[in-house]
């Protein structure tokens, strides 16, 4: 059997990194095995499903690098499909039409409440005689249509991850509604659970990925499966995506949607690559690879049950990594925009050469791409303002001094290269007799208005390019 997968994402919301995490196991898996993974957009909630939510999902694969073999396909394109599964069940005597209004349903839930029982639908409409359907429909009722559920029935599944899961039909909540509420004789919007086996017969899944927030409901499926004459695809039920806590990741603990991530200075290279360390361990214990490097070693067999905690400092470190290793040419697009953003003049064609010094010397201590701003600023602005800590390296009794001579050999040097400027620095600690840590700290107190950031002689540089540095000095001098 081919293997093909699926990825089915909702568009009632950018792009989730738990659908995203998904999708990066289900392109794995295909990857794997030579199989193909197909984009399916489930948009059956109309009220909520929004095109640029579509457009989120879509740009937000591509950005990761998580290519489709098929689709995307529309679950709203596909209506009569559904609505033919759920007549098929209709005739087959498996599924029934329950004129049960909001009200009565209400009530119900509340009986349960009180008598402290679990909810779920009382399968009173279940064997209704024709009169009483009529009767029903004589009053103006509508109906939904359920799917019968022998509450005696044991599923018995085994998923990729969790071995073997069994359910009972009794812990399933009652006969399923598969599609909403109609007039009579009409079959109403099909309901997620029906639409789902019905696009993964279509589509030949043979494997169907996903949280493990979704184990009721593949019981459930499989059920609509065999109901529909069809073998069930093989499951794999994934770790969700934690806090730090243990709880469940929301909007309280930072980003949750990739577009969020993208948008804080996260690379698609970083990211990607955490996600598929989210509740996998590769077999050589390697953390830093590319999505085609992890698809040659992913299996099942070493994903883990339990909840996968989200660890910033991992992905700071990874995108870390990402960022120092890039072509400095690559770094300098990434960079621009940023600069730009911040009201940094330039000119992008005018100044590459400087610019690209600029990215060379931040981009060893970048972690995310804003950084950039503040590590840049002093190397931008005509002038810098010091801060608390340079203020006070800037007072030390000998700094004008050590300054003065900075400045009277710099006075003297035709071209200011990196080894002019560690001759400078050599000579000014041997004349004045001073450690070699002062001159390089008020140096940079100096020029950059901080006592730490980037490589000081290469930020040196960058200021002498633009002819910032003699008047810095000047300035720091009469500090």
């Amino acid at each position: 059997m081919s293997v093909r997968v699926r990825l089915a994402p909702s568009p009632t919301g950018n792009l989730h990194i738990g659908t995203a995490r998904t999708a990066v196991f289900n392109w794995l898996f295909a990857k794997h095995h030579g199989g193909q993974f197909v984009l399916r957009i489930e948009d059956t909630d109309l009220e909520r499903s929004k095109p640029e939510f579509t457009e989120n999902i879509l740009d937000g694969l591509r950005w990761l690098g998580l290519d489709w073999d098929e689709g995307p396909l529309y679950q709203s394109q596909r209506m009569d499909l559904y609505k033919n599964a759920v007549q098929t069940l209709l005739d087959k005597g498996l599924a029934y039409r329950c004129y049960c209004t909001p009200e009565e349903l209400n009530a119900m839930r509340e009986a349960q409440k009180a008598a402290k029982q679990a909810p779920r639908y009382d399968n009173r409409h279940r064997h209704l005689t024709p009169e009483q359907r009529q009767a029903f429909e004589d009053e103006g009722r509508t109906a939904v249509i359920r799917f019968k559920i022998d509450d005696d029935r044991q599923i018995l599944w085994n998923d990729l991850v969790r071995g073997t899961l069994t359910w009972k039909g009794s812990d399933l909540g009652g006969d399923m509604a598969i599609a909403r509420a109609a007039k009579p004789g009409e079959i109403g919007q099909p309901l997620y659970n029906l639409a789902v086996v019905v696009d993964d017969i279509d589509m030949n899944i043979s494997h169907v990925i996903r949280g493990e927030d979704h184990i009721a409901n593949t019981a459930k499926q499989i059920l609509l499966y065999e109901a529909l004459g069809n073998s069930a695809p093989e499951f794999a039920h994934t770790p969700l995506i934690l806090n730090q806590t243990g709880q469940k990741l929301s909007k309280r603990d930072g980003a949750t949607s990739v577009s969020e991530f993208r948008n804080l200075g996260y690379t698609a290279e970083a990211l990607a690559n955490y996600m598929a360390l989210l509740g996998w361990s590769p077999p050589d214990s390697e953390e830093r690879f590319t999505l085609e490097e992890a698809a040659k070693k992913f299996g099942f067999d070493r994903v883990n049950k339990a909840g996968a905690r989200f660890d910033w400092d991992k992905l700071n470190w990874l995108n870390g990594q990402v960022l120092h290793d890039l072509p400095v040419d690559e770094l300098l697009e990434k960079l621009i925009p940023y600069w730009k953003d911040a009201g940094f003049e330039f000119d992008v064609e005018r100044d590459r050469s400087w610019l690209t010094q600029i990215a060379q010397v931040i981009g060893p201590s970048l972690t995310v791409l804003p950084d950039a701003v503040e590590m840049s600023r002093a190397l931008f602005v005509e002038s810098v303002e010091y801060d608390e800590k340079a203020q006070q390296q800037l007072a030390l009794e000998q700094v004008p001094e050590v300054l003065t001579a900075v400045r009277d050999q710099l006075a003297e040097t035709s071209e200011l290269t990196e080894d002019a400027a560690k001759d400078i620095i050599k000579k000014v600690t041997k004349e004045l007799k001073v450690k070699k840590g002062l001159v390089m700290k008020s140096l940079r107190a100096g020029l950059t208005g901080a006592v730490q950031g980037p490589d000081l002689i290469q930020s040196w540089l960058v200021l002498n390019a633009r002819g910032l540095d003699k008047a810095r000095l000047d300035n720091a001098i009469s500090q």
